[in-house]
């Protein structure tokens, strides 16, 4: 489905998060929001999820508007959100809460296809030989995929990640973002990650929606995401990361402006 922003609006008393956001992400494409902390990359997400209703503006799907939390649209989160004392196949069974309730889910009652279900997802992050492993022994980056997989066994139409690699060591981070991307393609699933890992972002993301102090300042495809254009969205960049870029696709020469390194929280 084609997910539309526009002029997507929030307020915090006098702060403003987020200030006349537009974009669209058409069906099937695979986004990468980039930005500081603190730019609005997650406050966006919220209300894409419809977990925070905005202050002026709207987000519809295929013309259809999101206003509350909606089955169809499915949510990575950074810290993962797991119920630790449950399998990876417990936890991706979750995902079915919105369909058969909470009361069924915890007396093991849901459906034979759900089931199913849950086991494809495990497949599909490549996690099946592990579904009846506790999620509190496995890797962050494990977890990452169980998260993944239950919000694939929601059936979504829409999915977001909220920096869902932001935890992780670099080969975990890629791991999990190269079975997010497989995902994305193989269910032709409209997605939108939030990233702040430049290097990482450039090797999986095919559009990019960069936000500085709540405003949208680019928006368009990796051969586009130049140095001056991520100077632009940060205020400074780190050579590696544009040789990284110009290896991945990127169009832009390395080139020295801060010892700072993006993706660094601060």
């Amino acid at each position: 489905m084609t997910l539309h922003v526009e002029n997507l609006t929030k307020e915090y008393g006098e702060t403003t998060a987020l200030s006349e956001v537009s974009f669209e992400v058409p069906d099937g494409n695979f986004a990468v929001v980039l930005g500081e902390s603190g730019a609005g990359k997650s406050t966006l997400l919220r209300i894409l999820n419809g977990l925070t209703a905005p202050t002026s503006g709207s987000v519809s799907l295929d013309g259809e508007e999101i206003i509350n939390s909606r089955a169809d649209v499915g949510m990575v989160f950074q810290q993962h959100n797991l119920v630790e004392e449950l399998s990876a196949y417990g936890n991706a069974l979750t995902g079915t809460l919105n369909r058969t309730g909470f009361v069924r889910s915890l007396v093991n009652r849901q459906p034979v296809e759900d089931r199913e279900l849950a086991l494809e997802a495990l497949d599909t992050v490549g996690l099946l030989e592990e579904a009846g492993q506790k999620v509190d022994s496995m890797s962050g980056g494990q977890q990452q995929r169980v998260g993944i997989a239950r919000a694939l066994v929601q059936q979504p139409s829409l999915l977001l990640a909220d920096e869902p690699v932001a935890s992780l060591d670099p080969s975990s981070a890629e791991t999990v973002m190269r079975y997010l991307r497989e995902t994305a393609e193989t269910r032709d699933l409209t997605t939108l990650a939030s990233l702040h890992q430049v290097n990482i972002a450039r090797q999986y993301g095919e559009q990019f929606v960069g936000i500085r102090d709540g405003e949208v300042v680019f928006d368009g495809p990796r051969a586009e995401l130049t140095g001056e254009v991520l100077e632009e969205i940060y205020g400074y960049i780190e050579t590696d990361d544009l040789r990284q870029g110009t290896e991945t696709g990127g169009t832009s020469e390395p080139r020295q402006i801060s010892e700072t390194r993006i993706g660094a929280e601060r």
